[in-house]
């Protein structure tokens, strides 16, 4: 452990130096509370969608890293919004009339539409959980409506009665002037209609901490801030969770960037510290548009862990948080290799360059092993040759080419077999567009065929090559089931017929054979898939039957 915190305090990986940011903080700040709080904020006004997902990873990557470098103890809240009135109906969810009846009521007190929990609020409340206990966080989820109608933020909403002057004068250099007339930090709920009122303060009284306002009708009410009767607005009570909470860390989008100012002041005036913050860039959808909850674009995590595993949902999410992505389902086989690639790299690194290593900040200093011994694009490729239905039709192939290999024995490669079928017959099938080969591509393709038929042309084919290249090493031993050697053979092929740019020797191949333009390394899918059977797909593709 010793060497791991050694390279934590000077690893370049994102979640050590916000990790080391959030150490500093806490021993400058007097903090002695005796543990560091993370937190994240989550607004349930529609379906939880993969950023927010995101965002309680990222934060649990930084609180791993913590924990490397100090034995201060740590806490993770995910906090949910559930207290703040629905002020737009998600157009992807059903009983869309009956939404609109319960608009501005609090997320908690609208009727779920799909009819399973107590409220929208709870429902998407329990869609969050869901998602985050499919990954094992640690975490302690809040809720604000039971926050504040608990009492639990009682003493704070005191302190902003208080300090109302004072909050109210940085809220206001924020807004514009026809919004400053109106505007007040406190959002009363109705006591008769429920509703969640933007309303301008008649009076606000530190004497018995209550507010004072006419509701829409022009009648007057007096609550207590206190219980749940009032709400903080959303910018107000960012900082004033801090405050109650004593939050030390929170990492949100950039679209809140310019807010952290107000945020922070607000946390000051309210008697708390400033935690430390991480803004990270939004994810995008095809169209490159951001993805909103509202809109439901994007993928959702249920989507991706249709076609992928939830580590290389992961590894996503550790790549440049600081970059927009596009989250979109082509990504998905890359993030399946890489993610393995990184987890097979691991046990032979040493502690700074396993601090680095993605897969640390996704699992920790438990890193298991890979067993994929089929890449997923190979899985793709093989099950777009086989036209595979079901995964059992790809375990032939693999059988053939790693014999050891089996479902009990290699559960990650058995799961990305199943992936891969689905994620073929769902993206890549209905694109796939084939290609007649021409003239110079069909003479390379007679020769592949020849090679891989015949030993003796094979080698003849490789010292051609070598020839050409001016190498003058021994020739391979022949073994036509490495992917190394069968590769070297279409080198040579592609080679020997003129192809300068070798990489539209291989474009022929997958848009002949394969009906897409990029594809796998073609050796050793053809060591995967059968020297055979690779004939006869190159006779298919030569007689025409899959253009």
């Amino acid at each position: 452990m010793t060497d791991l915190r050694d390279a934590g305090m000077s690893s370049k990986a994102w979640p050590f130096d916000e990790a080391r940011k959030v150490l500093k903080r806490y021993e400058q700040s007097g903090d002695r509370k005796g543990y560091v709080l993370f937190e994240t904020g989550y607004g349930p006004s529609g379906l939880p969608h993969i950023g927010t997902f995101g965002e309680v990873l990222r934060t649990t990557m930084i609180r791993r890293a913590f924990e490397v470098i100090s034995d201060v103890p740590t806490r993770l809240i995910c906090f949910s919004d559930d207290l703040d009135g629905m002020r737009k109906v998600p157009s992807n969810v059903p009983n869309q009339e009956m939404l609109h009846a319960h608009a501005q009521k609090p997320l908690t007190s609208v009727p779920d539409p799909f009819g399973e929990y107590e409220s929208f609020g709870h429902h998407n409340n329990a869609m969050l959980r869901r998602f985050l206990d499919t990954f094992g966080f640690d975490y302690e989820f809040y809720s604000a409506t039971e926050f504040y109608r608990s009492g639990q933020f009682d003493a704070v909403l005191k302190r902003a009665v208080e300090k109302y002057d004072e909050v109210m004068k940085v809220m206001l250099k924020s807004l514009r002037e026809e919004r400053q007339q109106t505007y007040s930090i406190f959002l009363p709920i109705h006591p008769e209609t429920g509703r969640v009122l933007y309303v301008p303060m008649k009076e606000v009284n530190a004497q018995d901490y209550t507010i004072t306002f006419d509701d829409e009708e022009g009648r007057e009410w007096t609550l207590p801030v206190t219980g749940g009767h009032v709400k903080l607005q959303w910018k107000p009570d960012f900082g004033a969770r801090w405050a109650a909470l004593g939050v030390d860390f929170e990492m949100y989008g950039k679209d809140h960037s310019t807010n952290t100012p107000i945020y922070d002041r607000i946390c000051e005036i309210l008697g708390g510290v400033k935690p430390e913050h991480f803004t990270y860039e939004l994810f995008l959808d095809a169209n490159g548009e951001k993805i909103s909850k509202s809109k439901g674009n994007g993928l959702s995590i249920d989507e991706w862990l249709t076609y992928a595993s939830t580590e290389s949902l992961a590894y996503f999410m550790y790549q440049k948080p600081k970059t927009a992505k596009r989250l979109h389902f082509d990504v998905i086989p890359r993030m399946m290799d890489e993610y393995h690639q990184q987890l097979r790299a691991y046990p032979e690194q040493d502690a700074a360059q396993r601090v680095n290593n993605p897969v640390f900040h996704i699992h920790g200093a438990d890193v298991p092993a890979s067993d994929m011994v089929v890449p997923f694009t190979m899985l793709l490729n093989l099950a777009s040759v086989a036209g595979a239905e079901e995964k059992e039709q790809l375990w032939g192939f693999i059988r053939r080419y790693a014999p050891d290999a089996s479902p009990a024995h290699n559960p990650q490669l058995d799961a990305a077999a199943g992936y891969a079928v689905r994620y073929y017959n769902d993206f890549v099938k209905p694109e796939k567009v084939f290609r007649a080969p021409t003239g110079q591509e069909r003479a390379a393709m007679e020769d592949l065929k020849a090679a891989f038929g015949a030993e003796d042309l094979a080698l003849v084919q490789i010292a051609q090559k070598n020839a050409a290249m001016g190498i003058s090493e021994p020739l391979p031993e022949a073994d036509f089931t490495d992917g190394d050697f069968l590769q070297s053979i279409v080198f040579a092929v592609g080679k020997n017929h003129g192809f300068e740019n070798l990489r539209d020797w291989f474009k022929a191949l997958y848009e002949v054979l394969l009906g897409q333009s990029q594809g796998p390394r073609f050796g050793s899918f053809a060591a995967l898939y059968g020297v055979e059977e690779t004939i006869a797909l190159i006779d298919r593709g030569l007689a025409g039957e899959l253009a």
